[in-house]
């Protein structure tokens, strides 16, 4: 353990460099452990984003946990008291919502019919999906955090230095805004309502607040037992002061408010947190990802298609960059992060601690059994037409005769995936087209290869020779991707593509009906020299483009 605390004192991976500010900032203040927040709004049903907040927070913990043995706490906080302000539209009879606006999330009726409330419902939700990555955390609710006293201390003190906080406030508003806001949204005592309205009177002594509703009766509550609520950016700082946060990290749509929301913890006796500021999350047309649209790629539509650990690998890739949340970007996680798997065990300390495998399993990185990479399982299920992964394994067994669901339980898994991906996604996008002339002939240069070792000799010794390259023939095994490789290879050399690129994307457009592929090498000794015969055969007849 020593080596890799020393590897990770000096580690660039981004969590090992922000778990180094948080040492320093622990060991000054002789503070007993660090206590890591993320916030949820449970507006609408929980999103990727706010996946990658917990996700991405917790790496940083496990890379402290490295450095450090202070003990560390994960709270997850939901804002489960603020007002229904927009009806989501990616939920159930939404009509039904528009006459409980302004309620608390927690008062509004779930509209799925399975929880007391719709924040109920949400905060479920979003503890399902964190329980399903495993993640070790302390859920706390700002409804029963409000009303159980727990932050009665601070609201006390808000009322205190009510002038105070306002003034921070007021700066960063525009003039007509400036006139009716409060930093205290009390619950109508009568309609239970989230009260959008300026205080007519704080009293600090008495710790009340007195407002008019929307006829113009006047109502007098204490700011305390959950009968008043702070707006979001004073909630911000004022949990920072009440919960002692050291550190939390936000989206950059929230990085201008920073400096409020310190200053508010700091008026509040608080000290401001550690930050760090992610990109945004974008949908395939560059929209930012939001819970109430529901544009991007949910969690659950993410695990449909890929397991857990592909997630968390994307979400562990440069979060100072935005990133294009939407299906296309899955296959290309989940080959990634079992390359990086495969590499982890040969790395030294510090080359681990730089794996993103590592941030996602900590010491315990499993071993991964996809000798067929997520990319090859969809264009073997496309060739092959596969409707479930039973098929699929009667090619890997004759490929890789050693594997089996049972010894090899990620691909199993992931032969399951790639049906259902292919299916949804890349079966519709398909186009075939049929070959240009040069095609039509290096695709008849190619299956006479693929007969016959002399003529797949031949032509690997002509490629060599034209590059005036004096290298021994490879050995012959129509098994070995390597040896498949070097024919596809040399047919296209041979047959003047130039670039080469040009070859594979006619394999690719005429035989595959897409734009990009696998090496086609790996890909015969998939799917079978016989049967990539057959296919070329039918490929230049013109029958894939029926």
């Amino acid at each position: 353990m020593s080596n890799l605390r020393d590897a990770g004192m000096t580690s660039k991976a981004w969590p090992f460099e922000e778990a180094r500010k948080l040492l320093k900032r622990v060991e000054a203040s002789g503070k007993d452990h660090v206590l890591f927040e993320t916030g949820y709004g449970p507006s609408g049903l929980p999103h990727i984003g706010t996946f990658g907040e917990v996700s991405r927070t917790t790496m940083i913990r496990r890379a402290f946990e490295v450095i450090s043995d202070i003990p560390t706490r994960l709270i997850c906080f939901s804002d489960d008291l603020d007002g229904m302000r927009k009806v989501p539209s990616n939920v159930p009879n939404p009509e039904r919502l528009e006459q409980y606006m302004q309620l608390p999330l927690t008062s509004v009726p779930d509209p799925f019919d399975e929880y007391e409330s719709f924040g109920h419902h949400n905060n479920a939700m979003l503890r399902r999906f964190l329980d399903t990555f495993g993640f070790e955390y302390e859920f706390i609710s700002g409804k029963e955090y409000y009303e159980s006293g727990a932050f009665d201390e601070v609201l006390l003190r808000a009322a205190e230095k009510y002038d105070d906080v306002m003034k921070v406030m007021l700066k960063s508003l525009r003039e007509e805004r400036r006139e009716t806001y409060s930093i205290f949204l009390p619950m109508h005592p009568e309609s239970g309502r989230v009260m959008y309205v300026p205080m007519k009177h704080v009293d600090a002594k008495n710790g009340t607040v007195t407002f008019e509703d929307e006829t113009g009766k006047e109502f007098t509550v204490p700011v305390t037992g959950g009968n008043v609520k702070l707006q979001w950016k004073p909630d911000f700082g004022a949990r920072w002061a009440s919960l002692d946060v050291d550190f939390e990290m936000y989206g950059k749509d929230h990085s201008t408010n920073t400096p409020i929301y310190d200053r508010i913890c700091e008026i509040l006796g608080g000290k401001k947190p550690e930050h760090f500021s992610y990109e945004l999350f974008l949908d395939d047309q560059g929209h930012k990802i939001s819970k109430t649209s529901g544009n991007g790629v949910s969690i659950d539509e993410w695990l449909t298609y890929a397991s857990t650990e592909s997630l968390s690998y994307f979400m562990y890739l440069k979060p100072k960059t935005a990133k294009r949340m939407h299906f296309d970007v899955i296959p290309k996680a989940v080959d990634e992060y079992h390359q990086q798997l495969r590499a982890y065990p040969k790395q030294d300390d510090a080359g681990k601690l730089n794996n993103p495998v590592f941030h996602i399993h900590g010491e315990n990185v499993p071993e991964s059994t996809m000798v067929v990479p997520f990319s090859m399982l969809l264009n073997l299920a496309s060739v092959s037409q596969a409707t479930d992964k039973d098929k699929l394994w009667s090619f890997i067994q004759r490929y890789a005769p050693d594997a089996s669901p049972e010894g090899n339980p990620d691909l199993d898994a992931a032969a399951g995936f790639a049906v259902r991906y292919y299916k949804d996604f890349v079966e519709p996008q398909k186009v075939f087209r049929l070959p240009t002339e040069q095609e039509r002939g290096a695709l008849q240069a190619l299956i006479a290869c693929l007969k016959s070792e002399e003529v797949a000799l031949a032509t690997i010794a002509q490629k060599n020779e034209q590059e005036g390259k004096d290298m021994p023939l490879p050995d012959v095994d129509w098994h070995n991707d390597e040896f498949l490789q070097s024919i596809v290879f040399a047919v296209g050399k041979v047959h003047g593509f130039d670039p080469l690129r040009a070859w594979f994307s006619c394999l690719y457009e005429v035989l595959l009906g897409a734009k990009q592929g696998p090496r086609f090498g790996g890909f015969i000794a998939l799917y079978g020299v016989e049967e990539s015969i057959a296919l070329i055969e039918a490929g230049l007849s013109g029958d894939l483009v029926k």
